[in-house]
């Protein structure tokens, strides 16, 4: 049972959560900050100090605290969970949140299988950075280069926007700095975005095509609008690097490849790197089973198995079931 806490009998206790991973692990730490607030609500008095701290823009829960204030208790953040993710039963999420629960001594149910966004009004009703007024399906073609084993075949991406020529408006996302190479017929937002656009621009969004990364955990997060799917629709190209349990929202269709390679037979493999001479690697933190692609270059076997007609297949399984509509 969760512990009784009367505000009016005990002072509040203030809480600095430091993270210094990515924006994908910050939009999975807004889900730890709204439970711990629902779990003892007037207990504690949070702040965060974070990559893309624009993820708590509009937050409720919380509060201006100064870091040299001597009543604060700073917490670096970790999710030690991952290490138990090929065979236990853990998603993401309860990371951050066991990590909570065994630092303050206590217990956090999670509340919502999300992250927490909040959008104002007026952040809803500005302007997109396009000239688009109809549905759009947002598009992560590539990503980072520290973990090239989470990238599709390069050749596959421009063929699945052929495929829905006319049906599907993609408009291609990605960070400047990171491989997302231009496709044609789409909407080019590439490095052209902030935290907070993307955000906008993915509460507008009908649906999401992405790897394990940043935008699968904001499709789940931000929330929809009033004229949309409860759900929004989003189809990630995983391979089997994760395990399918750490990475998988409910509503999103992951593509993974998990038991079907002796590689990641037992959850995931973990690798970051498809080949250590191509891509100067040092570390042999390598993938086990690389194929070469069409262009020369590598890319792991768990990606090479997932077809472009799959993830045309998930895409049209939110439209054949009426979540989302094709343009025409």
């Amino acid at each position: 049972m969760l512990l009784d806490w009367n505000p009016c009998d005990h002072m509040s206790e203030n809480l600095i959560l430091h993270l210094r991973l990515s924006p994908g692990d910050t939009c999975v730490l807004t889900a730890a900050v709204r439970d711990l607030h629902l779990a003892y609500p007037g207990r504690f008095r949070i702040d965060v100090r974070c990559v893309a701290e624009e993820l708590f823009n509009n937050n409720p829960y919380l509060d201006d605290l100064d870091d040299d204030d001597p009543s604060v208790r700073h917490i670096e953040m970790h999710y030690d969970q991952i290490h138990h993710s090929n065979t236990g039963a853990i998603h993401f999420l309860h990371g951050f949140i066991c990590h909570l629960e065994q630092t303050l001594g206590l217990r956090i149910p999670v509340t919502h299988f999300k992250g927490d966004i909040h959008l104002t009004e007026e952040e809803k009703l500005a302007p997109l950075p396009m000239e688009w007024d109809r549905d759009y399906w947002i598009f992560m073609a590539g990503g980072k280069y520290d973990i090239t084993c989470k990238w599709w075949i390069p050749d596959r991406y421009q063929e699945l926007v052929d495929t829905f020529a006319g049906c599907i408006q993609f408009v291609q996302c990605g960070e400047a700095g990171h491989w997302h190479e231009a496709l044609k017929g789409v909407i080019d937002l590439r490095g052209k975005t902030s935290t907070r656009d993307f955000v906008r621009l993915m509460y507008h969004a009908a649906g999401v095509v992405c790897p394990v990364t940043f935008a699968m955990h904001l499709a789940a997060a931000v929330p929809t609008r009033q004229d949309r799917s409860k759900n929004r629709p989003c189809v990630v190209i995983a391979g089997g690097r994760e395990p399918l349990q750490w990475v998988q929202y409910p509503h999103h269709r992951v593509l993974a490849t998990n038991g079907a390679l002796p590689c990641c037979d037992q959850g995931g493999c973990w690798k970051t790197k498809c080949d250590r001479i191509y891509e100067n690697d040092a570390r042999g933190d390598i993938c086990l089973q690389p194929v070469l692609t069409e262009r020369m270059t590598y890319a792991p076997k768990c990606m090479a198995m997932i077809g472009v007609e799959d993830v045309v297949r998930a895409i049209d399984q939110y439209h054949r079931g009426g979540v989302c509509r094709y343009l025409k």
